[in-house]
C-alpha cells in the first residue's frame, strides 16, 4: 500500500495524459492536412476518408478537454476566465480550424456576424463548445451550415443551423439532460450536451445564467443549436 506522501494525484496524472494525447492529436491533424495537400484534386472517396479522419480526431480532442474540465470541476462549478473579446476574432478562429473539414465534406458555411461586437466571456470554453457543435453539423449536414452571432434581449446569441436530418427526439429536451439517462452501449453518453450546459450556466450576470437550446427546422430544415449568454 502506498504511503500518504506516495499517493498519486490523479488530477495531475490525468492532466499530463490529456496534454500528451492532445499533442498526438495535433500531429495527427497535421498529417491529415499534409496528406490533403499532397493529393492533387482528391476523388470523392479519398475526401470522404479524410473528412472522417478529421471528424474523429476533432471529437477525440474535444472529448479529452471535456473529460479533464469535468474532473477538475467535480461536475459542480466549472472554473471560467471571463475577459472581453472581439467576437469576430473568436468566430474567425473557429472557422479557420475547421476549414479543411469543410473542404473534405464539400460543404458551404455561411457566417453572419458583426465586426465590432464585444462581449465578456471565456473564449476557450466557448470555442470548445461551438467547435463541438460545428463539427457535428459538418458530420450530419448535407450541403450547408449557417453560423450566426447577434445580440438579443441583452444576451449574446450563437446559432448553428444545418440541413441534415435534425436532432433525434431524445436530444431535443436539452434542459432536462441527465447523464444517467443515456445508454453508453449505444454510444450516446450525453457528455457533449452536459458540458455545453455547464459552460453556458458558468456565464452569468445579474442573476441571469446562460443557456442552450436544441430544435429542428430553422432556415435549413435541419438541426438548430443556440447558445445564449448574458
Amino acid at each position: 500500500m502506498l504511503k500518504d506522501d506516495e499517493m498519486i494525484d490523479f488530477s495531475t496524472v490525468l492532466g499530463s495524459a490529456v496534454h500528451d494525447m492532445k499533442n498526438s492529436l495535433c500531429l495527427l491533424n497535421k498529417s491529415i492536412e499534409d496528406i490533403n495537400h499532397a493529393i492533387n484534386q482528391p476523388d470523392s472517396k479519398t475526401s470522404e476518408f479524410l473528412a472522417s479522419a478529421h471528424y474523429e480526431a476533432a471529437r477525440l480532442n474535444t472529448g479529452l478537454v471535456q473529460l479533464l474540465s469535468l474532473y477538475r470541476a467535480r461536475l459542480n462549478n466549472l472554473p471560467v476566465n471571463i475577459e472581453e473579446h472581439y467576437i469576430a476574432d473568436l468566430i474567425d478562429d473557429l472557422v479557420a480550424s475547421n476549414k479543411n473539414y469543410l473542404n473534405h465534406k464539400n460543404m458551404s458555411l455561411e457566417v453572419n456576424k458583426s465586426a465590432d461586437l464585444l462581449w465578456y466571456l471565456d473564449s476557450d470554453l466557448i470555442c470548445i463548445l461551438l467547435n463541438d457543435v460545428l463539427i457535428n453539423a459538418l458530420r450530419y449536414g448535407e450541403n450547408k451550415i449557417i453560423l450566426s452571432v447577434y445580440e438579443e434581449n441583452q444576451n449574446l446569441v450563437f446559432k448553428i443551423e444545418d440541413d441534415g436530418p435534425g436532432y433525434p427526439k431524445s436530444m431535443l429536451n436539452a434542459d432536462l439532460i441527465d447523464m444517467q439517462a443515456f445508454d453508453i452501449r449505444q454510444g450516446r453518453t450525453g457528455l457533449g450536451l452536459f458540458f455545453a450546459h455547464l459552460i453556458a450556466k458558468a456565464h452569468s450576470k445579474s442573476n441571469q445564467a446562460g443557456f442552450i437550446s436544441l430544435t429542428n427546422g430553422g432556415a435549413l430544415g435541419g438541426s438548430v443549436f443556440v447558445l445564449s449568454i448574458p
